[in-house]
C-alpha cells in the first residue's frame, strides 16, 4: 500500500502513523532511537506490505498491467490503490479527506525532529502540493506516477501507467473495495497484537 492506506491503517493512532508512514525510509533495524510506538508503526507497515504482496487480489490487480512495468507492477497497484481510497474516502472516514490530511500534515511536523533526512526533504513537496488529497484525481495520480518514473531514472516508465489505471479502471477500483476490507481487518488485529 502507499502513504495516504498506511496512515489510514493506523487507527488515528498519531505515533502509528508516523512509524507506518516513515518505514520505507528506514533501513533494516534501524529504529532502535525511535519511541517504541513508533517503532510498532514501522513493523505494522511491514506486516502490511507483507499481507498485501501476498494477497491473491493484489496479484490479480499487479497481472492486470502491462507487462512493460516489470518489477514497478506492485508499486503501481499501491498507488492505484491510494486513489481508489482517496476517491472513495467518505466510505471510510467520517471527517474529509481534506481535514484527515492537513491533520496529519501537524503531526509530521510536531515530529519532524525524529523523522528520516529524506523524509524530512519530502515534506515540503508532499505539503506544498498536498499529494494525500490529489491521490483522489486523475492529475495527482499522474503527477505522482512521473515524479515516480524520475527516482528510477526512466526505467520503469511508470509515468504510462496511467493509460492502465482508465483502461481498466472498474476493474482496479472493484479489486481495491474486495482487497482493502480484508485489509482493514488483518491490520486491526495486528495492531492489537503489537501494542498488547
Amino acid at each position: 500500500m502507499n502513504f495516504l492506506a498506511h496512515i489510514y491503517l493506523s487507527n488515528n493512532n498519531e505515533q502509528l502513523q508516523i512509524g507506518n508512514f516513515i518505514a520505507d525510509f528506514i533501513k533494516a533495524n534501524q529504529y532502535t532511537h525511535l519511541p517504541n510506538t513508533i517503532q510498532k508503526g514501522i513493523f505494522l507497515h511491514r506486516h502490511i506490505d507483507t499481507f498485501t504482496d501476498a494477497h491473491p487480489i493484489v496479484k490479480q490487480s499487479r497481472n492486470r498491467l502491462d507487462k512493460r512495468y516489470g518489477h514497478y507492477r506492485g508499486i503501481i497497484i499501491d498507488i492505484f490503490y491510494d486513489h481508489f481510497l482517496a476517491k472513495n474516502w467518505h466510505q471510510y472516514n467520517d471527517n474529509s479527506l481534506s481535514d484527515y490530511t492537513t491533520q496529519f500534515y501537524k503531526t509530521l511536523e510536531t515530529h519532524k525532529e525524529i523523522l528520516p533526512d529524506r523524509v524530512k526533504q519530502l515534506l515540503a513537496y508532499l505539503v506544498k502540493d498536498n499529494w494525500l488529497l490529489n491521490y483522489a484525481n486523475f492529475e495527482g495520480i499522474e503527477k505522482t506516477l512521473i515524479g515516480m518514473n524520475k527516482r528510477t531514472h526512466q526505467k520503469s516508465q511508470m509515468q504510462l501507467a496511467i493509460t492502465d489505471l482508465k483502461l481498466h479502471y472498474r476493474k482496479f477500483e472493484s479489486d481495491f473495495t474486495n482487497f482493502f476490507e480484508n485489509l482493514c481487518n488483518f491490520s486491526a488485529k495486528k495492531i492489537t497484537e503489537l501494542t498488547k
